[in-house]
């Protein structure tokens, strides 16, 4: 996926999984009971600071903050964009 969009710093871009449709056991969640996701995948990413580089990059799918982030629309697509210390792992 391209994106005409190049985050400074330690600035990351990350397109967020979708929400859950259904429970384990099978039953389906309603839109306003879905949880946030705290998975994503990488779009872009930053060089990062003087002294340290950015260690994801695009493509990494990475798990972070339930509140990490300012959400932003490109294109009519919905992103997170977010210092890279909010990143838990990449998984």
């Amino acid at each position: 996926m391209s994106v005409s969009l190049r985050p400074l710093g330690d600035r990351v871009l990350v397109e967020p999984a979708p929400a859950e449709e259904k429970t384990a056991g099978g039953i389906i969640i309603p839109d306003t009971a879905k949880e946030k996701p705290q998975r994503g995948t990488v779009i872009a990413a930053g060089e990062g600071k003087k002294d340290e580089p950015t260690t994801v990059k695009p493509g990494d799918t990475v798990l972070y903050g339930k509140y990490a982030g300012t959400e932003i629309s490109i294109e009519g697509k919905d992103y997170l964009i977010m210092r890279e210390s909010d990143i838990f792992a990449i998984v």
